[in-house]
């Protein structure tokens, strides 16, 4: 199923260092849907200190019937995210997702967004778990450096 609506946050803060962080919500406020018959997805830019939101992206209803062809769509607009939060994924969606380097969090209760988010910062801060650690590494390492910035710009006198 495509994309229904999709709301990009543009402004003009540097989020290149923010690391992308998807919940599949059906009211923007809590973590209530799984990964394959999310209606929306809410993707929030975080770092220890800030969270911003990103993108909001809906898809309507959708039923947990097993057809697999309704998650392609959904894990390529994902595509930057180092991880999405749920309350359920199938196998079939963990393989994909780990494929494209997304790791599916699966929380069992429903919670709130920014409690999630608020978690997610004191284990930045505290020292991050395994899967985090490597989300991290692989963020720094597909993050363009400054000098890289500075070159592309040119040099003008």
């Amino acid at each position: 199923m495509a994309i229904t609506r999709q709301l990009h946050v543009v402004d003009d803060d540097d989020d290149s260092t923010l690391l992308n962080v998807a919940f599949a919500t059906s009211d923007r406020i809590n973590l209530d849907q799984h990964f394959g018959s999310a209606r929306s997805f809410t993707i929030y830019g975080i770092d220890p200190e800030r969270s911003k939101l990103l993108q909001v992206s809906e898809f309507g209803e959708l039923k947990q019937d097993g057809n697999e062809d309704k998650l392609a769509e959904k894990i390529a607009m994902l595509e930057g995210c180092i991880a999405v939060y749920c309350r359920a994924c199938g196998a079939s969606a963990v393989r994909q997702l780990m494929a494209h380097g997304i790791q599916p969090v699966k929380v069992n209760d429903e919670a709130e967004i920014a409690e999630l988010i608020s978690a997610l910062q004191f284990e930045l801060k505290q020292g991050p778990s395994s899967w985090l650690a490597k989300a991290l590494r692989s963020h720094q390492l597909s993050s363009p450096s400054r000098f890289d910035d500075m070159e592309a710009e040119g040099w003008n006198e």
